[in-house]
C-alpha cells in the first residue's frame, strides 16, 4: 500500500492510496495555513525540506466530523492528560496514527500511556516513530502492543525537521531491526521516496508499505512514481 503523509495527506487522496490526514490535537492549533507559507521550506545546504509547521490543525472534534473514514487520522498528544479524552472521542474503530516524533511543537511528544488506543477493531493503528527512536524504545512499544510502525518521521534539526534523502539511512536501520527482532510487524517505509528505486529498495529490506511527502512538491516526479507504483501493483 502507497500512504500519503502529512501534510500532503491533508490535501491530496490518489486511487490505491491512503491519505493520512493531521496530525491533530485534542484542542485546535491556529494558523495552519499561514504556517505552511512560513515554515515550510527546501534547504539547499541541507539536501532536504526543513519543516517547522509546528502541528497547525484545527483540532480532534473538527476531524472526527469532517475528515473521510477511508483516510488514517494521525493524532498527536501533547500532555498526558488528553490521553483519556481522546481516547473517549476517538471510535474504536476509527483508524489513526499516532505521531510520538515530531521535532517542531517545542517539546517532546507524550508517548506513554497509549497502548490503549491499540484494539482489534482498527485496521490501522500505526505509531510513527523518529529516526532518533531509539531500538529498545521500539521493543517497549512492541511488547505494549503496536504491531504497524511507520519509520521514519522528520529528523530533528535546530530549525524544525528535515525530510528527505537525509532520513534514508534511519528508516533502513529501523527496518532491519524490526523485521529481525519483531516479529509480525508491518512497517511502513517514508523518507526520500521519489522513485520506484526506493520503493524497491525499501522493500528489498523487509517494508511492507511505503510513504511519500515531499515528492508533491514535485509534480513530474510524483506522476512518475504514481504510475510506475500503480503499473507494479497491476501486475502483481
Amino acid at each position: 500500500m502507497f500512504f500519503i503523509s502529512p501534510p500532503f495527506g491533508n490535501y491530496f487522496s490518489l486511487p490505491n492510496t491512503i491519505s493520512i490526514t493531521g496530525s491533530f490535537t485534542l484542542h485546535e492549533r491556529k494558523g495552519l495555513f499561514f504556517q505552511i507559507i512560513k515554515t515550510l521550506y527546501y534547504s539547499y545546504e541541507l539536501n532536504g525540506w526543513v519543516n517547522k509547521i509546528g502541528l497547525r490543525n484545527k483540532g480532534i472534534d473538527w476531524a472526527l466530523k469532517n475528515i473521510d473514514k477511508s483516510h488514517i487520522l494521525s493524532i498527536a498528544i501533547l500532555k498526558e492528560n488528553e490521553i483519556n479524552e481522546l481516547y473517549k472521542k476517538i471510535p474504536d474503530d476509527r483508524n489513526i496514527e499516532i505521531n510520538i516524533s515530531c521535532p517542531n511543537v517545542g517539546h517532546k511528544m507524550v508517548s506513554e500511556g497509549i497502548s490503549k488506543f491499540v484494539n482489534p477493531k482498527r485496521e490501522w493503528c500505526i505509531l510513527k516513530v523518529s529516526p532518533l527512536t531509539s531500538n529498545e524504545e521500539i521493543e517497549h512499544y512492541y511488547n505494549q502492543g503496536f504491531r504497524q510502525f511507520h519509520c521514519c518521521n522528520t529528523l530533528p534539526i535546530e530549525n524544525g525537521g528535515l525530510s528527505g534523502k537525509t532520513i534514508v539511512p534511519y528508516t533502513n536501520e529501523k527496518i532491519k531491526y524490526i523485521r529481525d527482532n519483531l516479529p509480525n510487524s508491518i512497517i511502513i517505509a517514508g523518507g526520500g521516496v521519489t522513485t520506484m528505486e526506493d520503493v524497491n529498495s525499501y522493500k528489498s529490506k523487509g517494508a511492507n508499505h511505503f510513504s511519500a511527502a515531499s515528492v508533491f512538491f514535485n509534480p513530474y516526479k510524483l506522476t512518475k512514481l504514481y504510475i510506475h507504483y500503480s503499473l507494479d501493483e497491476m501486475n502483481k
